[in-house]
């Protein structure tokens, strides 16, 4: 072989060598990552930065809110204890009324009302009475008791009051009749109740009623 030959093939084999030399290795070629550098995260460790938040759920308080009282007119509260407090005062809608003649002398007539009704009532007061077509009505004799100590009229039940037409004196009028409405401390809207009284003769001056009281007697007396 000549100079020329041989050294066209040790260059060759050379070229060779050197492409080997620089080419992937085994590892490279098969697609593995080999060792990670200490600046390159790994694929499967997360980094500081993609750890969640370090905030805590909310705790629950171990103290329960206390229940809101029940106030007195809720649902399933008691009724009332006081059995006379649904009692209203009596009006003519609840009673009977009548007027019997006590002493002619004097013109005195016994004043009768009856509860009529189902419920007790309480009767104030004194009556409230006009002379038939008069005006004005009968001047009040003696003090009536509170509301709280008035006679509370059951069902059934009656209270009296004193009527005087008072002496002939030559100042008043005759009447056949009389009209009743109960005082009931209100603007209650009554039907006057009226009783025959025939001759009743009623003095300008000494007229007058008494407080409703539970006995015919005291009626008469006061």
């Amino acid at each position: 072989m000549s100079t020329v030959r041989r050294t066209a093939v040790a260059l060759a084999a050379l070229s060779a060598l050197a492409l080997t030399a620089c080419g992937p290795t085994g590892d490279d070629t098969a697609g593995g990552t080999g060792t990670p550098s200490a600046g390159t995260p790994s694929a499967g460790t997360p980094t500081a930065g993609a750890s969640p938040s370090g905030s805590a759920a909310p705790s629950t308080s171990a103290t329960p809110t206390a229940k809101p009282a029940k106030s007195a007119g809720s649902p399933g509260s008691k009724a009332p204890t006081d059995p006379d407090y649904d009692v209203f005062p009596c009006s003519t809608h609840d009673v009977t009324f009548t007027a019997s003649l006590a002493e002619p002398t004097t013109g005195s007539y016994l004043l009768k009302i009856t509860n009529k009704g189902t419920k007790a009532c309480r009767v104030l007061g004194h009556p409230v009475v006009t002379f038939g077509a008069l005006d004005g009505q009968a001047t009040e004799r003696g003090t009536a008791p509170g509301i709280e100590d008035a006679i509370r009229l059951a069902p059934g039940k009656s209270a009296y009051a004193g009527l005087m037409g008072g002496a002939a004196d030559g100042t008043g009028k005759t009447v056949d009749s009389i009209a009743m409405t109960m005082n009931t401390e209100s603007d209650l809207v009554q039907t006057p109740l009226k009783a025959p009284t025939p001759g009743l003769y009623v003095s300008a001056t000494k007229n007058s009623v008494t407080p409703w009281v539970d006995n015919a007697e005291d009626a008469l007396s006061l």
